[in-house]
């Protein structure tokens, strides 16, 4: 059946003083997932690929382990660890930011574990976008990183592209996410159970969180894509979106759909009610409040849209799934 299947290439990068703990729990998640995918017998699904790159130098990283013996693919994911040791801003090699840039544009989704999240935040990818960390860094990086909007109090920030935590052991979580956006939630669900780790209820019980298809290969819809990322959709018109991609808006509307599988109005939808679902269940701002900040005028239209994407009124999603700010985080 493996032979058959498609193939996903996880990417875990390994510098000097990442927690190889994360490395190797990483690593077997994705096993864990893929023996669920099979007992499923979901050979449409893909196989999880999972490759470990060696920080050496200023050179870019070198490929050091697979766990499947496969031809060389574009990653569909990268993931950067934490270090228990911290990480100095300013340390890391122009090579290895080069190398995580260019992962980027070929359509990777980035994860930054903890102070992982400083290696992308030099990278310049955060800039003008939201991030955490870890409470302890918090304070230095919003310092150094004044062009980023620092979560610190939110345990998880799911950009789309981007995905950064505040936790050392969240590095479970980023892998559960990946899981539940290239298996499913169902598979991410029982790997959770399995490993006896915690797991948002909310994917399973509305659908993942929006997860865009980034690893189409056209560059020209993934710098929109980017774009829309980056501005969280608010203020956007099918013109300007293809001027972006400096095509005829016929064209755009064509290889946009063939790209993602949605139109750029449906894509715009599930962005800023993603970004929603964060708010509803990090924050207590009202929901007309949170209506207008993802980009909705009308808060009745906000509603209507919401519920169709996960079932839920804004409401109901966060009296289920809510927590308050101040127990998003526990510290000593």
């Amino acid at each position: 059946m493996d032979a058959q299947r498609a193939i996903a290439e996880l990417g875990v990068l390994i510098y000097p003083g990442a927690q190889m703990a994360a490395v190797h729990g990483l690593t077997d998640l994705f096993a864990v997932a893929n023996r669920i995918a099979t007992d499923y017998q979901a050979a449409q699904l893909p196989l999880l690929r999972v490759s470990h790159w060696q920080v050496d130098g200023d050179q870019s990283p070198r490929r050091i382990y697979d766990s499947y013996p496969a031809a060389d693919e574009a990653l569909v994911a990268l993931l950067i660890p934490p270090s228990i040791g911290g990480f100095s801003e300013g340390q890391a090699p122009e090579g290895l930011l080069r190398w995580i840039r260019q992962q980027h544009a070929q359509g990777a989704t980035l994860g930054g574990v903890c102070v992982g999240s400083i290696l992308l935040a030099e990278s310049g990818l955060l800039d003008g976008r939201s991030a955490t960390t870890h409470w302890t860094s918090a304070k230095a990086f919003a310092e150094r990183y004044p062009a980023i909007k620092l979560k610190a109090d939110t345990p998880i920030v799911d950009d789309g592209d981007l995905i950064t935590t505040a936790g050392l052991m969240a590095w479970s979580e980023l892998g559960l996410r990946l899981v539940d956006r290239l298996l499913g939630p169902s598979i991410a669900t029982g790997t959770a159970r399995f490993l006896v780790v915690e797991h948002s209820d909310s994917a399973s019980e509305c659908g993942s969180n929006f997860s865009p298809i980034l690893s189409h290969g056209d560059a020209s819809i993934l710098k929109v894509q980017h774009w829309l990322q980056s501005t969280g959709a608010t203020d956007v018109s099918l013109t300007t979106m293809a001027e972006r991609a400096g095509l005829e808006e016929r064209t755009f509307l064509r290889r946009f759909r063939g790209a993602t599988g949605l139109k750029p109005t449906e894509y715009c939808q599930h962005l800023r009610v993603g970004k929603a679902r964060e708010m509803l269940e990090f924050t207590n701002g009202t929901i007309d409040h949170i209506a207008w900040t993802v980009g909705y005028q009308d808060p009745s239209a906000f509603r209507a849209t919401f519920k169709k994407i996960t079932g839920l009124a804004p409401s109901d999603y966060r009296t289920r799934f809510g927590v308050t700010p101040s127990a998003a985080v526990t510290r000593p």
